[in-house]
């Protein structure tokens, strides 16, 4: 495969403006292949899944439902992190390999560039679990690529971006989804139904919090950009900052929450990371 060009790093404000117009050129692949057997598909009938990003939320919870379903098969991974996408496809290929006539599996295919994953014909769906900068700029890339997606939440940082994914996913007829798991988490769902039923009554007030942030991040120093992070792909349209560990992911370690839940240029802290879930149970 070639080289991709360098990945262009559009401000908010530019995305905002130009996402009525392509600003990735992709080919168009249907989602061509149903499934709905009960037993596990052959091969070449599953849905093919591509994970981008697999930092912590992705390796420890998003991709073993697809690993499981009998009807997707993962073939590609991606992250700008060499250590975070081995050891995702890693644990891919130790998968697939328990269930290999051979006992081994090694079709999993690798990249630190989300566009060759959006360029693969075998790939119908992506699975989106980057940092929340990178949400709306992919998805749309992804529905004007043919794809139909599962995104992490929060879905964007800004209504427009939401706006602007609901439009291309309208546009290109794709199918799109959002993760929100704590809806069907037994407790929740118990809580609902009780409220509903009218078990405590009439509902007068509901209220819901989200733990409290984390303590502020001290400054940073800047630090050489380790081997293996492509890190200018890593910002993307986010504002161009000097590297710090701090401030991104700690290196080889994928536990613990990472530095960039705590800085504007990335994320709007834990009133989307966790009030996106609370505020959702309220809503049902």
């Amino acid at each position: 495969m070639n080289s991709p060009a360098p990945c262009p790093h559009p401000s908010r404000r530019s995305f905002l403006r130009h996402t009525g117009t392509a600003f990735l050129t992709l080919p168009l692949v249907g989602y061509g292949r149903l499934v709905g057997q009960t037993d596990r598909a052959p091969a070449n009938s599953r849905l093919g899944i591509g994970l981008i990003g697999t930092g912590r939320q992705a390796f420890h919870a998003n991709l073993l439902p697809f690993l499981v379903s009998p009807d997707t098969q993962v073939v590609a991974v991606c992250d700008v992190d060499a250590w975070r996408r081995g050891r995702t496809r890693q644990k891919v290929e130790d998968y697939y390999a328990t269930t290999a006539p051979t006992g081994g599996y090694r079709g999993c295919f690798a990249t630190g560039d989300f566009r060759e994953i959006l360029a693969r014909p075998d790939i119908d769906a992506v699975m989106i679990s980057t940092p929340d900068h990178w949400h709306a700029y992919m998805a749309v890339a992804a529905a004007q690529a043919g794809k139909d997606m599962a995104l992490e939440k929060p879905i964007t940082l800004a209504v427009r971006e939401g706006r602007a994914i609901s439009d291309a996913v309208k546009r290109h007829g794709r199918i799109f989804r959002t993760d929100t798991e704590v809806r069907f988490a037994n407790e929740f769902r118990l809580a609902c139904e009780v409220v509903r039923n009218g078990r405590i009554g009439r509902l007068q007030r509901v209220q819901a919090g989200v733990p409290q942030e984390q303590p502020a991040l001290p400054p940073a120093p800047e630090q050489s950009v380790p081997a293996g992070l492509d890190y200018a792909l890593w910002q993307g349209p986010a504002p161009a900052r000097p590297y710090a560990e701090a401030r991104v992911h700690p290196l080889e370690n994928l536990n613990g929450r990472p530095g960039w839940m705590q800085i504007h240029d990335y994320s709007l802290g834990m009133v989307l990371n966790w009030g996106t879930h609370l505020l959702d149970i309220v809503q049902q």
